[in-house]
This record gives structure tokens, sequence and C-alpha cells, in this order.
């Protein structure tokens, strides 16, 4: 087992719980915090860990599972699919541009920033990663 979990202590109000740990899954794994073939905390962890019922947890694996990003082994626990993360570059990949970097620009583009503007602020905050990456 991974042993990682980031997901915050306390849940934001008005997402549903399960919905919220699926997702922390999903980041999870494309930030490759858990990699293809990784097992899971278990539902009993992540219920006695965040106060929280099984059911929820186990509705999350349920989402996850269908997704094909977690398989279960009978007996053993749930586990990183293999192919999860390339599967979720590629999903993300479709929606990025449309969903993300439009909007973004066109908010930019709004408030008076040119198209040189806005791609010198993405040029200083990919190096500021890229500091924070390397130290």
């Amino acid at each position: 087992m991974n042993g990682e979990v980031s997901m915050p202590p306390t849940f934001v109000s008005g997402i549903p719980i399960y919905v919220q740990i699926a997702d922390s899954i999903r980041a999870q794994i494309l930030r490759g915090a858990l990699r293809d073939g990784d097992q899971l905390t278990s539902t009993t962890e992540y219920s006695a860990m965040y106060r929280i019922n099984p059911a929820t947890v186990g509705k999350a694996f349920a989402i996850l599972v269908d997704e094909g990003l977690v398989e279960k082994r009978r007996g053993i626990g749930m586990f990183v699919a293999e192919g999860a993360h390339a599967s979720l570059v590629e999903a993300g990949m479709r929606t990025y541009v449309d969903d993300t970097l439009y909007p973004a620009v066109e908010a930019g583009l709004a408030l008076g920033l040119d198209i040189d503007s806005i791609a010198n602020h993405v040029r200083a905050y990919t190096a500021d990663l890229r500091t924070k990456e390397d130290s």
C-alpha cells in the first residue's frame, strides 16, 4: 500500500463526501502519488480516519471502479488499475483547452490584459513551479 492520503481532514460542504473522496483519489493518481498497481487506503481506514460511514467510502470506490481507474481484488483490497494515470491524462487533455484554458484567456482579455501579457504570466508561473520543484 502506498500509504499516502492527501485529502483534507475536513470536507467542503455542499459537495457530497463520496465525490470529494473520488476526486482526491483521481488527483493523487494524476499527480503520481498513487501509481498503477498501488493499493488504496482501505474502506475501514478511510472511515476511521475521517469519521465517516464506510458506505460513503464504498460509494467513492464504486465510482472509481465504474470509471476503470480502480479495481477490487477480492479479499485483498482496492488497487489503482493499470492505465489509470494515462486514462486521466487523456480525459483531461480532451477538456482542458475548452473548459479551462479558453475561459482563462477570455477572462484575462476582459480584464484588459493582452495576449503577450497573459503568455508572460504563464511563463513566470511555470518558472516559479520549476523553482519550487527543484528545491
